[in-house]
């Protein structure tokens, strides 16, 4: 009985110590854990921030345009007949002065000889009627004739004279409608296709032969909304002239230069827009009239605008905002309201400040507002960028 008692005791010490050492192992392994996850525990995420940029810029507002000659016009006509000729290539660039069309002149050239007989016949009443006027001069102070007769060869005199006028006006149109035999070109330009071809009759001032249209320099006409056609008020009081970029379709960027030179005087009630003008250099004819155009003004000048790299900007449906890192390198999600973009950058129009940092690069490593950032400082802009092109938002 005693035996199978201290067998007994010696099983329960026994569990008693391996439950001692089971407690131990769970606390040692408790406290290898906690270091562990210590040890583990990552750093700050690290982004990149830049401070907000203070600087003078030019705002410019990109509208769309159309290419317009500033001379176009409908070749007719002054005299009626039958083309002779269509002295030039359709679509070819021409001189003012090139001849165009040819009617025939043959009948023309008879109303010239007639004319011209006609004047010279008039020219010798013109000297008899004189020399008659002359005598009569003479006899009447002689008394030798009556003073009826002196005044009927004085008024013979002069009706001969008119006469003469006459033939001379008559041989001046007879010649001018000749010479409109010879269609040429009133300005120089392009030719469009000939209307009326050889053989055909052409009718004066109604038959439109070809259409010509000026090509060096053209005209970008385009409407500017009234809120920017406002802005852009002190910059066009400037004694200078207005440059303005721009590029025709397919072009990329505004690989050419204009000068405004016209500006309409009202604003159109049904569309509330300005209509503007810019002349743009063809020396080689490269543009046509009716071509659309992509015009780039500037519409205003800030001095102190601030701007911030798009890539800081995030979108909250329709809000945005960037992150701020503040003294503390904590981060704070701040509402911004956006302006114009100036190339890679974007205009604040409130809810930053001066020198104030923002996270560039990095914005998905944020996921709790106050939660601590590694920063790392970089530039706002790359310095190839410039700043004078800006566009709306």
């Amino acid at each position: 009985m005693k035996k199978l008692v201290e067998k007994r005791v010696s099983k329960m010490s026994l569990c008693r110590d391996l439950g001692m050492m089971l407690v131990i192992a769970l606390l040692v392994g408790c406290d290898a854990h906690g270091e562990a996850d210590a040890v583990s525990a990552p750093p700050p995420p690290k982004v990149d921030v830049a401070a907000v940029l203070v600087e003078p810029v030019t705002l410019r507002e990109t509208f769309t345009g159309r290419v317009a000659a500033p001379q176009t016009v409908q070749v007719r006509p002054r005299v009626s007949g039958y083309i002779d000729e269509v002295a030039f290539e359709e679509g070819e660039l021409v001189e003012a002065g090139n001849l165009l069309f040819r009617i025939d002149p043959r009948p023309y050239e008879a109303r010239v000889q007639a004319a011209k007989a006609s004047l010279a016949q008039a020219r010798s009443q013109r000297q008899l009627a004189e020399v008659e006027a002359g005598r009569a001069n003479t006899l009447i102070g002689r008394q030798a004739i009556s003073r009826e007769q002196y005044d009927q060869r004085k008024a013979a005199a002069l009706n001969a004279q008119a006469q003469e006028a006459e033939a001379e006006a008559t041989l001046t149109s007879a010649e001018l409608e000749l010479q409109y035999t010879r269609v040429t070109a009133p300005v120089t330009g392009r030719t469009g296709r000939a209307m009326v071809t050889k053989g055909n009759l052409a009718s004066a001032d109604a038959s439109v032969l070809t259409t010509l249209v000026s090509v060096d320099p053209l005209y970008v006409y385009f409407d500017s909304n009234e809120a920017d056609a406002q802005g852009a008020q002190k910059l066009l009081a400037r004694d200078e002239p207005l440059t303005l970029n721009i590029g025709m379709t397919g072009e990329t960027g505004f690989p050419h230069q204009g000068q405004l030179d016209f500006v309409d005087n009202q604003i159109n009630a049904d569309t509330g827009t300005l209509r503007y003008r810019a002349v743009l250099p063809n020396p080689d004819g490269a543009f046509r009239p009716g071509q659309f155009a992509r015009v780039e003004m500037p519409v205003a000048n800030l001095s102190e605008a601030m701007l911030v790299n798009r890539k800081a900007v995030l979108a909250n449906q329709d809000r945005r905002f960037v992150y701020v890192v503040g003294d503390d390198d904590t981060v704070t999600p701040r509402q911004v309201e956006l302006g114009r973009e100036v190339g890679e950058l974007v205009v604040i129009r409130a809810g930053l400040k001066a020198g104030e940092r923002v996270i560039v690069n990095g914005t998905q490593k944020v996921f709790a507002p106050g939660m601590p950032v590694t920063p790392n400082p970089i530039a706002m802009r790359e310095p190839a960028v410039g700043n004078d092109v800006a566009t709306r938002s």
